[in-house]
């Protein structure tokens, strides 16, 4: 077996790295290794999970206080945003009505995610932690209650108290799409996880999670809005076409290697497997692997709308967002109500126009009989 070599931060020298496992690998290990965590459960139940909540879940009063400020932080900071720069660089680039109205979500998104994604990928090739090289490594040394570094807590408060914001947004704030409600569950999921994270101190392996998600929000938002531009002002702009297909090949591409690839066999892998190596007793460990496991399964179902926008792009149609059916269906749904009404009124003046052409001839040969 191949191994490298790599120094974790806080040992004495370097130590052996593995190589990521293969797909049968995770499959046969982990199920291996989950059935037997669940055979030496005999204790498990609401009793232990109580307890086992009460003596490892640490998180203070002042870091809730600090979550849901700075979730109320992050929705004024998108309703000002919107209102002061995204709207009026709409109307200044000309957008189509429909456009226009999208675009200020896709450019909040845009800038929000760029900014953390370029966060975790600073923590995690640009500092001394090696999650990403060696997944084991989130569990080195881990205790109950370990002190958080503070570059790592900044990131937890940043994602945490946006995702906050996040749920509130796509029901209240966001374009309702087809796959509206299963956002609000990832949503949701996604929070628990970054919670259940921090509190019970598996914010090593949140920050790889983190890392392998939030690029492809950057190249779906990105695709997006060069979507709306290629057809500003009524023309077309064939740069922004150029780049919306880049994007949407490269957005192709990375959600298959890094939510479908690397999210498996890094994480999945080292929370399913290398955790009870490293700790035995690890707290959670069905619960915090079902939130994850759920994850992927959410992975797979938006993976199955990528496949059906390639073979959009593969059959020569329009790129557009496969989710937006509904909205796009209303919006035909009221051209064809109003054309209805034009036609309607079209004939009414047609017959009112005949029928006064035909009182102006009878009135003729009445004066001509006259005559």
């Amino acid at each position: 077996m191949c191994v490298s070599s790599i120094r974790h931060a806080g040992s004495a020298g370097p130590v052996e790295v593995e190589p990521m496992p293969g797909y049968l690998d995770l499959i046969t290990r982990a199920s291996t290794v989950l059935l037997g965590a669940w055979r030496d459960c005999r204790s498990c139940g609401l009793e232990l999970s109580k307890r086992t909540l009460l003596d490892n879940a640490y998180i203070t009063w002042t870091e809730i206080a600090l979550f849901f400020f700075c979730a109320f932080l992050w929705t004024q900071v998108r309703r000002g945003l919107t209102e002061s720069l995204f709207k009026p660089l709409a109307q200044w680039c000309k957008l189509l009505p429909k456009d226009a109205a999208k675009m200020p979500e896709s450019a909040w998104k845009l800038v929000f995610y760029t900014m953390s994604w370029s966060y975790t990928t600073y923590l995690l090739f640009f500092t001394s932690y090696s999650f990403f090289h060696d997944p084991p490594s989130v569990f080195y040394n881990w205790k109950s209650g370990m002190l958080v570094p503070t570059d790592i807590a900044i990131a937890y408060l940043i994602q945490g108290s946006f995702y906050g914001h996040s749920i509130y947004a796509t029901v209240y704030m966001d374009a309702w799409r087809k796959d509206s409600a299963v956002m609000v569950v990832h949503h949701i999921i996604t929070l628990a996880l970054i919670c259940f994270s921090y509190a019970f101190r598996y914010h090593n392996v949140g920050i790889l999670v983190l890392f392998l998600h939030d690029i492809n929000d950057i190249q779906l938002e990105f695709t997006k809005l060069n979507i709306y531009l290629k057809s500003r002002g009524g023309g077309y702009y064939l740069l922004n076409d150029v780049l919306s297909n880049m994007g949407s090949v490269s957005f192709s591409i990375t959600w298959f290697w890094f939510r479908l690839y690397w999210f498996p066999l890094k994480v999945l892998y080292a929370t399913c497997v290398s955790s009870l190596q490293s700790v035995p007793n690890i707290p959670f460990y069905f619960f915090f692997n079902a939130l994850l496991f759920a994850l992927l399964l959410m992975n797979i179902y938006w993976f199955l709308f990528i496949v059906v926008f390639v073979v959009k792009v593969l059959k020569m149609k329009e790129v557009n967002d496969v989710r937006e059916y509904e909205d796009e269906d209303s919006s035909k749904a009221a051209a064809n109500l109003l054309r209805e009404s034009q036609a309607e009124n079209k004939d009414d003046d047609a017959g009112h126009h005949n029928s006064a052409q035909g009182k102006h001839v009878q009135n003729g040969i009445t004066k001509e009989k006259h005559l």
